[in-house]
């Protein structure tokens, strides 16, 4: 072991030196590289860990970016991958079809929110992630009203501090000023309703309140624009990147009602908090409500293959069946719908269900809350706060400078800090703006959360003002 370990430092560092060569990493300003913000090269992954190329170990608290659900390299998706790849790796989906892609959308159909008395969705259209999944969401709703005749149904509602990713359609309907304020003249026009955020709130029926303040609110923002909209569009229970900010389900239902109301359409971006991140399989089920349009991805395939889900309902679909092409959804990407991806996703439902990971998760939450509790009175925390699998202990707001106030991944330099002390006591975890949060993959035990509260002990002692 010790013969080979000087060896591998010098390959990890080697690594450093190749990547800079030649990588622009995302969501990243390259200058900080690589003093600021260190680069971790990564050998192989364990579960919920990752490992370094000198064999150092990191706990992965934020599933790589929200994607992995049962662990990294889990043997069961990746045999499934490659029993696939002996098959079928890749064909057009326009004019093909092909056994994964179409078992797929069966299951999902069968799993997908149901609302009594409401059709059920009943059609899934593919594309390669989630912001391209947000894309056809956006697109399908204005095109069936265009397909109408109604063509004063030009804008969409979001909510404040909403994120649906960074493609230009979704940017349009994304509220994080860092993010879409150069791209500003390229984007879609769009309207804001107040978020439900339930900051602050001593008990579920001040969260509530919260709630059916911001929904009225959205009624009003329906009847200013009334017949101009075409589409609401809301992450269930859980805002992520928007700083994790959670609220009651009654928003949801009063949404809803609102949707039916105004002829508008619901879409539901479960991108980050399907497949069990909230408590249950979909986030949308713990308000009763289904949506019109329901985009799935990152968990989709258990975090081994780019993949996205767009689910909708058979009234949408015969919306866009004519005899003209113009009135078809002529949206497309060359792997949509991939094989690989397809077998990836259908084993990790298979996991989900043989392993009753829904149920074994609720266990994982209180032990994940248990812990978080002691976190309540630093003097450096506003809020801890939990939706299911998701912790949030948001600090109250750094004194010194910031990018714009917004919950930016690792902003300022107190987020750096933080980012770094967190990764030398054993966690990845990235603060958004004022907020460390855990969303471990579902692997996690006891002796992983322990690091968990670590790191995060690790975090908030560097957050601390500097002298």
């Amino acid at each position: 072991m010790n013969a080979t370990h000087p060896p591998m430092i010098a390959a990890s560092d080697d690594w450093r030196l190749r990547d800079l060569a030649v990588l622009w990493h995302p969501c990243t300003q390259m200058r900080e590289h690589p003093h600021a913000l260190p680069l971790f090269p990564v050998a192989r992954g364990e579960g919920a860990w990752l490992v370094g190329f000198d064999g150092h170990r990191v706990l992965d608290g934020i599933s790589s970016w929200w994607t992995n659900l049962h662990g990294h390299a889990e043997p069961r998706i990746a045999a499934a991958i490659a029993q696939q790849a002996h098959t079928l790796e890749q064909v057009i989906l326009a004019g093909f079809s092909h056994a994964p892609a179409v078992t797929l959308a069966e299951r999902l159909l069968a799993l997908a929110p149901h609302e009594p008395g409401r059709a059920p969705l009943a059609k899934v259209f593919y594309a390669d992630n989630g912001s391209s999944g947000v894309e056809v969401a956006l697109k399908m709703a204005f095109h069936w009203f265009h397909n109408r005749g109604d063509h004063g149904r030009t804008r969409f509602i979001a909510l404040t501090g909403s994120y649906h990713g960074e493609t230009l359609g979704a940017l349009a309907v994304g509220d994080i000023p860092l993010y879409r304020r150069v791209y500003a003249p390229l984007l879609a026009e769009a309207r804001f309703a107040p978020s439900p955020d339930a900051f602050g709130s001593r008990s579920p029926e001040e969260a509530e309140r919260k709630a059916h303040a911001a929904a009225d609110a959205l009624a009003a923002l329906l009847e200013a624009n009334a017949g101009q909209v075409c589409a609401l569009i809301i992450e269930p229970l859980l805002q992520c990147a928007g700083g994790m900010r959670m609220h009651h389900p009654t928003y949801l239902r009063r949404a809803r009602a609102l949707c039916d109301a105004h002829g508008v359409f619901l879409i539901a971006d479960e991108i980050a908090t399907g497949f069990g991140r909230t408590g249950t399989l979909f986030a949308c089920e713990q308000a009763g409500i289904q949506p019109d349009l329901l985009c799935l991805s990152k968990g989709l395939t258990g975090g081994f293959l780019p993949l996205c889900a767009v689910l909708t309902t058979q009234t949408v679909y015969d919306g866009f069946l004519d005899d003209s092409r113009e009135r078809a959804f002529l949206h497309s990407h060359s792997y949509s719908g991939n094989p690989l991806a397809c077998a990836a996703a259908l084993a990790s439902l298979d996991i989900l269900q043989s392993d009753g990971v829904i149920a074994r998760n609720r266990v994982t939450a209180a032990a994940m809350a248990e812990r978080a509790a002691q976190f309540r009175d630093h003097p450096l925390v506003a809020e801890v706060r939990q939706t299911g699998m998701v912790v949030a202990i948001e600090l109250h707001p750094d004194p010194g400078p910031s990018e714009d106030g917004h919950a930016v991944e690792i902003a300022g330099r107190r987020g750096l800090r933080m980012y770094r002390a967190a990764l030398a006591a054993g966690a990845l975890l990235r603060p958004l703006g004022d907020v460390l949060y855990w969303m471990p993959p579902y692997c996690v035990g006891e002796a992983e959360l322990d690091v968990l509260v670590r790191a995060t002990h690790a975090a908030l002692e560097a957050a601390r003002p500097c002298d």
